[in-house]
């Protein structure tokens, strides 16, 4: 697939299973949310890590393999495009929400848990 200005790499655990939903027509659509770290440095020169929350969503064939690969905890990566859609919210107001749509998913193998 070429990928485009909007394309979005990321390698992050899932917070909880994917929810999937199937439409008529063998249609259906996975969603889950995506945790990544990022270390930094505070005001005193200290490392702290940053966990960033991103939504994902997938269709088709990819929901199919989201709904088959994606375990609360996997490491994986993924690669999607970056989109804004907007809709309203139960107030009635235009709210925006920023997803990634999957294209691309990559599970890493699990490795043996150490005991503690």
């Amino acid at each position: 697939m070429e990928t485009k200005n909007d394309t979005v790499k990321l390698i992050g655990r899932p917070g909880a299973a994917p929810v999937v939903k199937h439409f008529s027509e063998n249609k259906m659509v996975a969603r889950f949310s995506l945790a990544t770290k990022e270390e930094s440095l505070n005001e005193a020169g200290e490392k702290i890590q940053i966990t960033r929350w991103h939504q994902i969503v997938a269709w088709g064939m990819h929901a199919a393999l989201v709904q088959q690969k994606v375990k609360k905890g996997k490491m994986m990566s993924i690669v999607g495009k970056a989109v804004c859609r907007q809709h309203l919210n139960t107030d009635g107001r235009l709210q925006e929400t920023n997803e990634i749509v999957l294209y691309n998913l990559h599970v890493f193998e699990t490795q043996t848990a150490k005991a503690e």
